[in-house]
């Protein structure tokens, strides 16, 4: 089992048993687990974060009217099916976080956006690993309080890796 379906079915596991998760009781039930992208190589990212000369702080509404406070850390570009595509990076106490919606949001992804933590490497660059981009809580259950991705991070171009929209049991 790679890395990829280790995190898929410990994720569903945690889904389907946790009492603390974001699924009802109801939902667990049910619950025969997530739907994913199959995995794409190209969308394993190694990438050159350009950091903004300021590192200002953003306050990003929530999915409950709550607001979060995040640092814009910095900028990358990717290639996607042939295509340029930018997003934002931010920064929290909690660490580095990435969300975005893409062009599949509300059809084949959530349609407020998915989540992804990358990983600073040693050499400087980031891994930004987009098969691991998953649904925030409150995609699962409204009671959830979830950043909504900023403007800025709405792509034109799909995104055909990590998780695909929850259809509750």
């Amino acid at each position: 089992m790679n890395y990829l379906e280790t995190f898929r079915k410990a994720k569903d596991e945690y889904l389907s048993t946790d009492a603390n998760g974001p699924l009802t009781p109801q939902q667990r039930q049910g619950f025969k687990g997530l739907s994913y992208f199959p995995e794409n190589p190209p969308l394993r990212l190694e990438v050159q974060v350009d950091l903004f000369p300021e590192q200002k702080q953003v306050e990003m509404p929530t999915s409950t009217g709550e607001v979060r406070t995040y640092t814009r850390y910095g900028r990358f570009s990717f290639q996607v099916e042939g295509q340029e595509a930018q997003l934002t990076l931010f920064n929290s106490p909690h660490g580095f976080f990435l969300l975005f919606a893409d062009s599949l949001a509300g059809a084949e992804t959530y349609g407020a956006g998915r989540y992804l933590e990358p990983e600073l490497m040693a050499n400087g660059k980031f891994l930004v690993d987009l098969n691991l981009a998953y649904n925030p809580y409150c995609a699962y259950n409204e009671m959830w309080s979830c950043p909504i991705t900023p403007a800025e991070n709405r792509l034109a171009v799909p995104i055909r890796a990590g998780e695909k929209i929850f259809n509750a049991p």
